[in-house]
């Protein structure tokens, strides 16, 4: 039996370790293999590209970890419009290389679908290959949602087309799928917040013995 490690923010101490881990979280992925054609350089490009990335959510978001690192999540607060990351051309053509226009074409057509509602904006669910099955992912989507569900704010992600079914049993609601040019099929999703589960975050390492009251409220799908 698994036993889930206890969740907490992470630090800016934390920031090289958790984009290794993002970029092996990634690097066998459809997705990265559209941003990154090249697999000797795809894993060292990938960390560059989301060093920038996390310290921008650690300005404009949040990250969670395991203690263990075994999984994290990326997000953003879209409570009102945010800025790129600063030097964010200059600085993902340094660790791009000749696939940053890649990830510029990424982020362009992500934006154009996205919620112009307050919202937040889970940008990463990274576990590792290692990790996977173990229930990682079940736990950081029950303390991400714990979140959220105690200030009433719906969720948007983009994950892979097939790799729905967590999200799925999370509350989230597929929307219209997106195809890169050339590449895979992302599957943008929503997830409204559910009132009557307002409470404190859960940790499942840790569980939580005080709850908010909760607050009625109906959200209409987008």
């Amino acid at each position: 039996m698994d036993v889930n490690p206890r969740i907490r923010a992470a630090r800016w101490a934390d920031k090289e370790p958790v984009a290794a881990l993002i970029a092996d979280a990634l690097h066998s992925g459809p997705l990265a293999q559209w941003l990154i054609p090249d697999p000797t350089c795809r894993r060292r490009m990938l960390a560059d590209v989301a060093v920038i990335w996390v310290e921008h959510a650690m300005f404009f978001g949040d990250i969670h970890i395991t203690d263990d690192l075994s999984a994290a999540t990326m997000g953003f607060h879209r409570y009102r419009s945010i800025p790129p990351p600063s030097n964010y051309r200059s600085r993902l053509a340094d660790a791009a290389g000749p696939y940053a226009r890649q990830f510029e074409l990424l982020d362009h057509i992500l934006t154009q679908v996205r919620p112009t509602e307050p919202h937040y904006h889970l940008a990463v669910l990274a576990i590792p290959p290692a990790a996977r099955r173990r229930g990682a992912g079940a736990a950081m989507l029950t303390h991400h949602e714990s979140r959220l569900d105690s200030i009433d704010m719906p969720s948007w992600t983009e994950t892979i087309h097939g790799s729905q079914g967590v999200y799925r049993r999370h509350g989230y609601l597929p929307r219209p799928a997106l195809t890169l040019p050339d590449g895979p099929v992302i599957a943008p999703m929503r997830r409204n917040p559910h009132p009557n589960r307002g409470a404190w975050p859960v940790n499942t390492a840790k569980p939580a013995t005080v709850t908010a009251p909760a607050h009625a409220q109906s959200d209409t799908q987008r």
